[in-house]
């Protein structure tokens, strides 16, 4: 079974290529992917790692939660899923 991985935290310029290749020195990467605003392009500072196995997650958030990643310590959690968002005129 797969896990999804967040990671937060994330400098600017960091890559979907830099986010997989950090974690597939843990284990075997399904997908990395880095957020991006959708009208600029830029990135949000976050993305999501999704990891073949759960015990390559599990070794991930222990050994890269705080680790250096292009000049900031990152921060890697289980994501969890989003929270349901109220219509629009629901929400008052």
């Amino acid at each position: 079974m797969s896990k999804k991985l967040f990671v937060g935290s994330l400098a600017w310029e960091v890559t979907n290529e830099d986010l997989q290749q950090l974690f597939a020195t843990i284990g075997e990467v399904e997908e990395a992917t880095v957020v991006n605003d959708k009208f600029s392009g830029r990135s949000k500072g976050f993305g999501f790692v999704t990891y073949k196995n759960d015990a390559d997650a599990d070794k991930a958030i222990a050994e890269l939660n705080g680790k250096d990643l292009k000049g900031r310590a990152i921060a890697v959690n289980e994501a969890r899923p989003p929270k349901p968002r109220m219509s629009g005129q629901n929400r008052y």
